[in-house]
């Protein structure tokens, strides 16, 4: 039971096709999966009343569309495009969190409607690339995913410099800096839901059949960025802040950096042959460090003020120790956790098919 699928219906074997564009991007994030169509009518025959079977197609056929959509203007190359990408990911994720709960009820605890549907999802990167499985868990684990990536998308639109009009180069607003580090946060917690409460119900089979997107290793890596990224947003509003001492901004940037790192411990879980670790293995070695943004603030700033207390305490300080290999970061731990999200209850469609049974 639960069988699962992942294929190229192009069986050349040459390499992956590769979208020829892409929008601008700040935030890592891997091509969306978009969930195809499903015959809930057929496979749930007899088995399900017909109101509910109704709702579950309905509610995934609006996912199906509005997914479609944001992963065509995600390829988008223009800035323009950002304005509606908001509200478009908003209602994506909308739509989504209103599925989920209908869509459990295919799991709960003794049903034998778990097995009967065969979930479809392709990858934005490669749609010649297909992975279904009949088993309702990998749908929610790939509910969960798309809804983490959505997050991520919204992040990076925010993060997006914008012209104001007021005769200066565009730039990324404060409140634009503070609304991502919450859309980070949640972001976090969809993936860290999908490790602690929907790996665990597949099995080790299927978990091994799983597309790499899916892979535990994957999941915690781009669940760490996005904590990641949410320190990097607060180290950079502390650096722009009068008020922000510089123990403050030194311990951002030691925690930065920390998340950096268990991320580079996470990626080699995952296969680099397909491309994906290896991209997103670029990424954190452009963020650790890149001389970019806060980090290039600090890389600034460190050296020059070794440099002036070299200056000044030419008896305490020696050119070679301001160069040479810095000191072990300080073991404390990290602040930022993801936000603390589990899977909702079931919707009461579903008190309603109990009573019938």
């Amino acid at each position: 039971m639960g069988c699962g699928l992942s294929r190229e219906k192009d069986a050349g074997g040459g390499p992956r096709r590769r979208p020829g564009s892409v929008g601008d991007v700040v935030v890592f994030l891997p091509g969306l999966r978009v969930p195809r169509s499903v015959d809930f009518s057929q496979a749930l025959a007899g088995r399900l009343d017909k109101v509910a079977v109704e709702r579950l197609s309905s509610l995934r056929a609006r996912v199906v569309d509005m997914a479609m959509q944001e992963s065509a203007a995600a390829l988008k190359p223009k800035r323009r495009a950002a304005a509606r990408h908001g509200s478009s990911t908003a209602n994506l994720l909308q739509a989504l969190e209103d599925y989920l709960p209908v869509l459990l009820g295919l799991v709960k605890e003794g049903s034998e409607l778990r097995h009967r549907v065969q979930f479809v999802w392709t990858n934005q990167e490669d749609n010649a690339e297909e992975t279904a499985m009949a088993d309702a868990w990998y749908e929610v684990l790939s509910v969960l995913h798309l809804m983490a990536m959505v997050c991520l998308l919204q992040a990076n639109s925010l993060l997006l410099p914008r012209s104001y009009g007021d005769g200066y180069a565009p730039r990324v607003s404060e409140e634009s800096r503070r609304a991502t580090v919450d859309v980070f946060l949640k972001a976090s917690g969809y993936l860290d839901c999908a490790i602690r409460q929907v790996l665990p119900q597949i099995s080790s089979e299927l978990r091994r059949q799983l597309p790499v997107d899916l892979a535990e290793g994957n999941l915690k890596a781009l669940s760490l960025q996005a904590l990641g990224q949410g320190v990097d947003m607060q180290l950079g509003l502390a650096i722009d802040s009068p008020k922000a001492t510089l123990a403050v901004k030194r311990r951002l940037a030691c925690e930065m950096v920390k998340y950096w790192h268990q991320i580079q411990e996470s990626i080699p879980e995952i296969p680099v042959s397909d491309g994906w670790g290896k991209k997103h293995l670029l990424f954190v070695k452009w963020k650790n460090p890149t001389p970019f943004g806060t980090a290039k603030y600090m890389l600034d700033k460190i050296p020059k003020d070794a440099s002036s207390k070299v200056k000044i305490n030419q008896d305490l300080y020696t050119q070679e120790r301001v160069i040479g290999t810095p000191p072990p970061l300080p073991d404390f731990a990290l602040a930022l956790k993801p936000d603390d999200y589990d899977l909702p209850p079931l919707d009461p469609l579903w008190n309603k098919e109990d009573g019938r049974q």
